[in-house]
């Protein structure tokens, strides 16, 4: 009697954990799909750093320290970090990436998302995240 429980247990500990295995793949899968919707305001908002041979510079400078490890240092999204990742690294190369508004850039950047983090700590002044919004542009 008490094998069967067992076996019963066992089982049943064993079902449980391939249906939330299962449940995690598709929730990654689906995080992998899913458009990174920006708001509408968001993506109007216009960048208030010029771009200049120093705000690039700078942005440069950001971006090796807090984008480049993920995104790669050409911005193709394959940096030593991005294998890490459960959904795919941005290419900011990428035509249909380098269609967004800076606003859109910006957001992103500023908020996260899943596996991108939020640099509204990271990177407290706004004009830090704009810099790398306008070096992320010489990445076309």
């Amino acid at each position: 009697m008490k094998s069967k429980i067992s076996k019963l247990l066992v089982a049943g500990t064993l079902v449980l954990g391939l249906g939330m295995l299962s449940m995690s793949f598709v929730n990654y899968q689906d995080a992998k799909k899913k458009p990174w919707d920006v708001p509408e305001a968001a993506k109007s908002v216009k960048n208030p750093v010029a771009s200049s041979a120093e705000s690039i510079a700078k942005g440069k400078e950001l971006y090796t320290k807090s984008c480049k490890s993920c995104h790669g240092v050409a911005g193709k999204g394959d940096g030593p970090k991005s294998s890490e990742l459960e959904t795919p690294c941005g290419d900011f190369t990428a035509a249909d990436f380098q269609k967004q508004t800076d606003g859109a850039i910006f957001h992103k950047a500023k908020e996260g998302r899943n596996d991108m983090p939020s640099f509204k700590t990271k990177l407290p002044v706004d004009g830090d995240i704009w810099a790398i919004v306008t070096y992320i542009r010489t990445l076309k």
